[in-house]
């Protein structure tokens, strides 16, 4: 063992308990050598008989202590680093395990005095530093720990531990491009420690970077696909990346794992609704108010949810239920109250839609929803001036809304202000140039001024666009078909169906390439192969003309 032979020390040694079961002494020596070796597991076992035999054996019960913190036993290895106090003096290794111990049993303040007497006596010990900046920022006192993690990395650049920690406290005090810079580096030293990947991707989500977070994130459930928390991040990044398909059965699972979470079910929850299952969402959703019943966003998020179904009065109640919660105000006031006022809108009790709308603007000033639904309702009510009103504070707040200026435009119009009314018609188009209704109104307008030509131009150009628009809902319709046929192995109805979709909008890219998948399902490659490039070379025209023509 002295020589560092562990495999032969511990063959011996496992000789020297065979034949002597009673000796402290070989229990302790097979014990050690095996948690050198890193078996763990084995080690502890050998190492409790010893102490049993030999409590008083101080290098036993200190071998013992550190397996114990090893195997996340706090309790356990707090008291027998107690029993050796003050005869032993601590390696700064074996005082590492004590302050563990000690966090993990909640005595937070032992453990720092431990660490800071131990750093001051070990002044170039990084490991003893960086346990020491840990610590101190669990307390909040981040100015002391920044300094003992940043001392930590000059006597130690490449631990990857210092580095994790200092990342998570510039994650909790939301220095953002410093905390992934941080944990960037934390992974780079250890690309597979699991902690590191979460909070890496946690600080990358919070910055944004959800490319990067996904990518991080995928890693960390590639490696411990059984982690929930690998599970749920990945989860949460997909849901903030939009892609709800994939994100919807990993919060199953988390959700499974975790019933007793409420932020768990509720962002299970509300990834359902974003795809559409708001009937599956409502009971989980349900779930989450039993644990978490005065929680306004849960309530307003049941409502959503009921509101996805047109289940008007039940989210007409949870709305108001959230807006009866005590200390309401700011923006989730302003949500609740434009929600019921959608709700009570969408069920024609206009006087009380627009009520709670003007209370959702008054609780939230510049949330830019509220005055355009209001504009919107002003407009169908007659009140011209004050949908005019609304709607220019709305452009104001979202100036690339094509909508607002369209609803403007026509309000102008019916107010009888074509200097405003034209400009505000051409905006919209310049925004939404595929929508036929500003062209008509346009039209309208400019054939009262006598411009008949450019009346007429409109016309022609709003006539294009709806028989775009027709022929776009049956190269829909005949492509549904044909998709759904194909599913089940009718390829040659399938094949029929999506011929029609082609003929029906020739300028579809996708007709073309379903049609290209049924026409191969179906033995004919050589037209497959010609439907499969007029669909790429749709594809490459439609982004060559978003190019020329960014949108806002």
């Amino acid at each position: 063992m002295k020589s560092n032979d562990l495999p032969r020390a511990e063959s011996e040694f496992a000789k020297v308990v065979r034949l002597m079961p009673g000796s402290a002494a070989g229990h302790g020596a097979l014990g050690a050598v095996l948690l050198a070796e890193g078996k763990l597991a084995a080690a502890v076992p050998e190492l409790e008989k010893a102490h049993r035999l030999d409590d008083r054996d101080q290098t036993t019960t200190l071998n013992l202590a550190n397996a114990y913190c090893s195997q996340r036993r706090f309790a356990d290895s707090v008291t027998l680093f107690r029993s050796l106090q003050p005869a032993v003096t601590l390696s700064a290794e074996s005082t590492l395990a004590y302050a563990t111990s000690l966090v993990g049993t909640g005595k937070v303040q032992d453990a720092t005095l431990k660490l800071q007497k131990a750093a001051t006596a070990n002044p170039e010990n990084a490991p003893l530093h960086d346990a020491l900046g840990a610590v101190l920022a669990q307390q909040q006192r981040y100015d002391e720990a920044r300094a003992e993690l940043e001392k930590a990395l000059t006597l130690d650049p490449n631990s990857s531990s210092a580095h994790f920690h200092l990342g998570s406290l510039d994650l909790v005090e939301q220095r953002l491009p410093e905390a992934v810079d941080e944990l960037q580096a934390a992974g780079k030293l250890a690309p597979n420690d699991l902690n590191i990947l979460l909070q890496l991707g946690r600080a990358q989500i919070a910055q944004r970077l959800d490319e990067d977070a996904l990518e991080t994130l995928r890693h960390a459930h590639r490696i411990a696909p059984s982690s929930v928390d690998a599970t749920y991040s990945l989860a949460l990044a997909l849901q903030n990346a939009g892609e709800t398909k994939e994100a919807v059965p990993l919060f199953a699972v988390a959700a499974s794992a975790r019933p007793g979470d409420a932020q768990v079910l509720t962002n299970y929850a509300l990834e359902l609704v974003q795809d559409g299952q708001a009937r599956q969402a409502v009971p989980i959703y349900e779930r989450a108010l039993k644990l978490d019943a005065a929680n306004p966003v849960l309530l307003e998020d049941l409502g959503v949810a009921y509101l996805q179904q047109s289940d008007l009065d039940h989210a007409i109640a949870e709305f108001r239920a959230g807006l009866a919660l005590p200390n309401q105000g700011g923006a989730q006031a302003a949500a609740l109250h434009y929600d019921l006022g959608l709700a009570l809108k969408l069920k024609d009790r206009l006087p009380e839609a627009v009520a709670e709308l003007l209370l959702a603007e008054a609780a939230n000033p510049s949330l830019p929803d509220p005055p355009y639904t209001l504009g919107v309702l002003y407009m169908q009510t007659g009140e011209f001036a004050k949908a005019a009103e609304q709607m220019e504070a709305a452009v104001r707040m979202r100036p690339e809304n094509g909508d607002a200026w369209s609803v403007l435009g026509s309000t102008y119009r019916q107010m009888n202000v074509p200097g405003k009314a034209v400009p505000a018609l051409r905006h919209a188009i310049e925004l939404l140039p595929n929508q036929p209704g500003s062209h008509i109104t346009l039209a309208a307008i400019l054939a009262q001024q006598g411009d008949q030509a450019g009346a007429a131009a409109e016309r022609k150009i709003a006539a294009e666009l709806s028989r775009i628009a027709v022929s776009r809902q049956r190269s829909d319709f005949a492509l549904g078909t044909g998709t759904a046929l194909l599913k089940i192995g009718k390829v040659e109805d399938a094949v029929t169906q999506l011929r029609l979709a082609v003929a029906a909008d020739p300028g579809y890219a996708t007709p073309h390439r379903m049609l290209a998948d049924a026409l191969g399902r179906q033995g004919n490659a050589a037209e497959a192969a010609l439907e499969r490039q007029k669909a790429d070379r749709l594809d490459r025209e439609r982004a060559e003309q978003s190019v020329k023509q960014p949108g806002p």
